[in-house]
């Protein structure tokens, strides 16, 4: 009983810190969580020093990723704005429709839906919040609106890698996953509307231009949901991906030629006027003030078709580049003494192993991990097909501008990394186990017959500790197996909830929040989001679980 509370204790801190009258920033009280699950694991759980210490070197090195990423991603961004790239995609967008909620559905809904089946790793809010924000909504907004979207499409995103690697240590039969996609799919096309009608309220200040313009929003919902549940039926790499691309093309049509959109649009409540107009009144007979030449509109939108068509070149196995950027052999091996050995590959795959002389292991693929391909590669070629329109500083520029804004949240990655690496230490019995698991288990035992209704919690839990998916997958899937052979549950449908609670928790994973304010540069603000996106959380998972009641009813 002691295990359990003290399981809790650091958790119950971060969130307290967090979203107290006077929160505490998130890179204080993520640092400062950190130390007291230092001290719980080191002094109640007894665990090893040796070990413990090797998973906070693990943990500060994995920070990389996360901060790679996020640089990557505001070096694109600044190089987008500095070379005029953003003011031609605005205006581009504008003329495709101006309307708020449009704009709204097509870059924040059904582009990051898109990008999320080709990458993952928090990549999607990070291409399309600065986007949303230069089109002028608020800064906090998007964030919200950002982290609310990319959860339905993560279940299936970078390619399945949630399902068939998150699933992979339980050795299912291949129409067991298929089922699991299946069901998993389903839940989330039923749950689509809900949340995205409730991220659209979060941006939008007047529920009256959600009212008004509901017709395309489901549209546009389905679009994308529709052919992602008919594509879960034949297999898991390309729900996401696929039906992003087709949820894209037809929300940009149905924009264009204005079906279910509101002819008059008021902007002024929405957006700041600096940015905007006050009111833009558009008739189907009125032809388009902002049209960009086609030519001029390719060059300016390559820095998104050219991360998409990046990505996925590098994460289709068939090409063989994927293999390639995470090749660990040939490999240069450097003896750090105690610290472990260091591996440096040809294609660039840093690694660190038998750190302090323990199991524990580091792994950081540099071309693979989507930070310079394909953000910075595509933002420096922005650069250069911009370069006789731009300053000639601009690289410096960028480069500056990108370190300023990383400032923040290093301490806060720093901080969430070991955090994780704390709360999920341990080893598969009882006394020893991690937290994570040690709380998994207690929330099963006080739920009993009614798990079915709360299994996408624990999903969620693990996303929210490690801001993946699929590290979800692989925490968690185990115990919802024992919890459901214990209960005679379907497997195959516990399975899905945990697949559909570890996508949903990515709205509230400290990881992900720190990163898109970090991009959009919000100071202290990771509480109030927390706090906001934990509520849309809660009725994700009402709707989950109630269509996995539903789902076990129908089975039974």
């Amino acid at each position: 009983m002691m295990n359990l509370a003290f399981s809790y204790l650091p958790l119950i801190l971060l969130i307290t810190l967090m979203v107290k009258k006077n929160p505490m920033p998130s890179s204080k009280a993520l640092p400062f969580s950190a130390a007291v699950a230092y001290m719980v694991v080191l002094l109640v759980f007894k665990q090893d020093a040796r070990l413990v210490n090797a998973n906070v070197i693990s943990g500060a090195l994995l920070a990389l990723t996360p901060l790679s990423i996020i640089a990557g991603a505001i070096f694109l961004f600044k190089c987008m704005e500095i070379t005029g790239a953003l003011a031609i995609l605005r205006k581009a967008l504008d003329g495709v429709s101006a309307n708020p909620v449009a704009q709204l559905m097509i870059v924040g809904w059904a582009f990051m839906f898109l990008i999320e089946g080709a990458s993952g790793f928090g990549t999607p809010a990070a291409i399309a919040a600065p986007i949303l924000y230069s089109l002028g909504f608020p800064a906090l907004r998007v964030a919200l609106f950002c982290l609310v979207l990319n959860t339905i499409p993560v279940t299936f995103g970078a390619m399945g890698t949630p399902v068939w690697f998150g699933l992979s240590l339980l050795e299912l039969p291949q129409q067991s996953v298929l089922e699991i996609a299946q069901q998993a799919a389903l839940i989330n096309t039923i749950a689509a509307p809900i949340i995205v009608i409730l991220a659209l309220r979060l941006v939008m200040c007047d529920t009256a231009d959600i009212k008004k313009n509901l017709l395309f929003i489901l549209l546009s919902t389905c679009a994308c949901t529709l052919p992602y549940l008919g594509l879960s039926y034949f297999g898991v790499e390309f729900p996401s991906l696929l039906g992003g691309l087709i949820g894209l093309i037809i929300t940009l049509l149905l924009a264009k030629y204005k079906v279910g959109i509101e002819a008059t649009i008021q902007l002024a409540a929405n957006r700041p006027a600096v940015n905007r107009p006050a009111a833009i009144e558009q008739t189907p007979e009125q032809p388009p003030e902002n049209t960009v030449p086609l030519k001029m509109l390719v060059k300016a939108a390559f820095p998104l078709w050219g991360t998409v068509l990046l990505l996925v070149l590098t994460r289709l196995p068939e090409l063989g580049l994927k293999a390639l950027l995470q090749a660990t052999e040939p490999a240069l091996h450097i003896s750090l003494g105690f610290l472990g050995t260091f591996h440096i590959s040809t294609s660039l795959v840093a690694s660190l192993t038998s750190i302090l002389d323990t199991a524990v292991t580091w792994k950081h693929s540099v071309l693979y991990i989507p930070s310079i391909i394909p953000f910075a590669v595509t933002g420096s070629v922005t650069l250069w097909l911009f370069r006789h329109s731009s300053d000639s500083n601009s690289l410096k520029t960028a480069s500056q501008q990108t370190l300023a804004r990383m400032r923040t949240p290093f301490f806060a990655m720093l901080g969430a990394l070991v955090f994780v690496n704390m709360m999920m230490l341990g080893d598969s019995s009882g006394q020893n186990s991690a937290a994570v698991a040690q709380i998994g288990h207690h929330l099963a035992q006080i739920t009993g017959a009614n798990w079915t209704f709360f299994a996408p919690l624990l999903g969620a839990l693990g996303s929210f500790f490690s801001g993946s998916a699929t590290i979800s997958n692989l925490t968690f899937a185990g115990i919802q197996t024992t919890i459901a052979e214990q209960l005679s549950l379907p497997l195959t449908t516990i399975l899905a909830l945990q697949s559909v609670g570890a996508a949903m928790g990515n709205m509230v994973c400290i990881n992900n929040i720190v990163a898109v304010t970090a991009i959009l540069g919000l100071q202290n603000r990771d509480g109030d989001i927390l706090k906001s996106t934990s509520l849309i959380l809660a009725v994700f998972a009402v709707v989950a679980g109630g269509m996995g009641v539903l789902l076990v009813w129908v089975g039974g």
